[in-house]
């Protein structure tokens, strides 16, 4: 008997949109359950999707660059024994083919192809060469890639979404300075790094008890403040933009704890291996943006829907007044940028208030 099973979306996802990325396997490919068979994308993060079952791919119903949503059917697997199929005809164009097409006013028969089939990079192709005569001297064009464009759409959405908000403060870091110099061997013999990002994690879920509302949610008619601190760092990937990893219930962690977690995450991200689960249920997030040399950003944007967003300038040495007295410092600008509608004033800067204090009494 005959039966097929469909390759779904899964209910949970991370991520304001999503859109097929890349089949791992071609119409008549035979497939194993759990085998990796789509990889889909979001802003946030690549998943790969799993065969559901044992048979042969019979179906691709979204190709390359495709919107989906939670549910939506990709593809489906025949079960029968010995099933086979082919590579649907070329007057067939799949919708992520059509979409490319309409987009940049081009015809499918107007495409030079590489093969039977039209593909996306033939389409990519006859789009830089159309677009070579038209280019001013001296000048190159890099087309967008799928995360750029995700990572685009969900700015965007934020600063439409959330009247962003920024309060600075400057924090001396001599005691987290002294405590790192004495901790960080001793850290590194148990595998974690003991970064400053470590530090402003533990802190950040400590300043919370002093303003509840930045690890919380503006909804229509009522604003969610979550029990759990789960802490994104923003996690560069070069030319490739940035993903966010989480620290799942920063408060009830150690300080190695975080370390340890961290230096996991950041590995596995700059390896391009996180999974779904490393960047779901964010409450609130950190960009280290001192770590490129930057002394103050504002606004950054906050990643929706967190309703906060805490910047961490470059830390150098500076001429400070302590005890009515000039002195070197070693100091750095902290930054918390909120959403209005969640956040005030007073939150703001007792929020600050307190993770500054967290970090200059470290203690030893």
């Amino acid at each position: 008997m005959n039966s097929r099973t469909d390759i779904v979306v899964p209910a949970e996802q991370e991520g304001t949109t999503a859109v097929v990325k890349t089949w791992l396997k071609k119409i008549g490919d035979r497939v194993a359950l759990n085998d990796p068979i789509v990889e889909i994308e979001t802003d946030k993060v690549a998943v790969e999707i799993a065969s559901p079952a044992d048979g042969v791919l019979t179906e691709i119903l979204l190709d390359t660059d495709a919107e989906v949503q939670p549910g939506t059917v990709l593809g489906r697997i025949s079960n029968a024994a010995g099933a086979t199929s082919s590579s649907p005809p070329p007057e067939q164009v799949p919708p992520g083919i059509r979409r490319l097409l309409a987009e940049h006013g081009l015809d499918v028969n107007s495409v030079p192809r590489s093969g039977s089939r039209l593909t996306r990079e033939d389409i990519l192709a006859e789009i830089e060469r159309r677009q070579a005569k038209h280019l001013r001297p001296g000048a190159s064009r890099i087309p967008h890639d799928s995360m750029r464009k995700r990572i685009a759409g969900h700015l965007a959405q934020s600063v439409r979404t959330a009247p962003h908000v920024t309060s600075v403060f400057e924090a001396d870091f001599t005691a987290v300075i002294a405590h790192r110099n004495q901790h960080k061997a001793f850290f590194e013999r148990d595998g974690a790094s003991l970064t400053f990002t470590a530090y402003f994690i533990s802190a950040a879920a400590t300043a919370m008890t002093a303003a509840p509302a930045v690890n919380g949610r503006w909804f229509e008619d009522y604003v969610e403040i979550y029990d759990d601190i789960n802490i994104g760092v923003g996690t560069a990937l070069g030319e490739k933009g940035l993903i966010v990893p989480v620290i799942q219930q920063a408060q009830t962690l150690s300080l190695l704890e975080i370390a340890t977690n961290l230096t996991l995450l950041t590995a596995k991200a700059r390896d391009g291996k996180l999974a779904a689960a490393d960047v779901q249920n964010g409450t609130f997030s950190i960009s280290n943006h001192g770590v490129s040399g930057s002394l103050l950003a504002t606004p950054i944007i906050i990643n929706q829907p967190q309703s906060a967003i805490l910047g961490v300038g470059k830390l150098e040495k500076r001429a400070v007044v302590c005890n009515d007295q000039i002195e070197i410092r070693p100091m750095a600008y902290v930054s918390l940028t909120i959403d209005h509608r969640v956040i005030d004033a007073f939150q703001t800067n007792a929020w600050l208030t307190r993770f500054v204090a967290t970090l200059e009494t470290w203690p030893r």
